[in-house]
């Protein structure tokens, strides 16, 4: 295996204050991951691999570091992270909310299973998608009738993240208002459900929110 051009800085000892400073919490486990950086005209390419879990928020101040360096953003290759939890994909979130603050996009180009899986569960995948990208690379490499099927069935994906995001948003603010969670433990009570259970996360927020209105929330 390469050595990594990056890895998590340390936050024993004197790093307390530079944990202290980063905002993380004073809690956080040891990170379980890796990374090597690459340079890509005006993007920087990141290779994790490991584990995605609390301890990879460990991760983000190096990941705002690489950010920074870029022009456009980062591009994320996740091929070989052998394990992903909620807590994984609430820092690639932070991360892409970070990107949006600078005016630059963090894409995910490929991934393994666990992350395909949470991505699925949670409906984030097309957060992290390159739509015009995607598009051209199809283009160039299927044919017309391919590529059409696989646009249409993009598009099809994105429409059902909009319109399904108000109700996650909804169920959200429920758990935060009944039990006193912070959006951060809201979104992870929510995932770690749909996981345990199961269930797609849409489906999930729906049937709490029914239970609103009196319905009954399936045990």
């Amino acid at each position: 295996m390469p050595e990594p051009a990056y890895a998590a800085r340390s936050r024993t000892g004197e790093g307390a204050a530079a944990a202290a400073t980063d905002n993380a919490p004073t809690a956080v486990p040891p990170c379980m991951a890796t990374m090597d950086v690459t340079p890509d005209d005006d993007r920087m390419t990141v290779t994790l691999w490991g584990e995605l879990d609390l301890g990879s928020r460990r991760l983000l101040p190096d990941l705002h570091d690489i950010l920074a360096l870029s022009g456009s953003g980062i591009d994320l290759r996740l091929d070989t992270v052998g394990f992903c939890d909620c807590a994984g994909i609430n820092v690639l979130l932070d991360l892409r909310t970070h990107a949006l603050d600078q005016g630059k996009t963090v894409t995910v180009r490929s991934c393994g299973r666990a992350v395909d899986r949470l991505f699925d569960l949670t409906g984030t995948r097309e957060l992290f998608t390159d739509v015009a990208g995607t598009a051209a690379h199809v283009a160039d490499a299927r044919t017309d009738g391919d590529a059409d099927r696989d646009l249409r069935a993009e598009v099809t994906q994105l429409r059902r993240a909009m319109q399904t995001r108000p109700t996650i948003d909804l169920a959200r603010g429920i758990l935060m208002a009944s039990f006193g969670l912070s959006a951060e433990a809201a979104w992870s009570v929510l995932v770690r459900t749909s996981q345990n259970t199961n269930t797609k996360l849409h489906h999930l927020a729906r049937d709490l929110v029914g239970s609103v209105h009196g319905s009954t929330l399936p045990e």
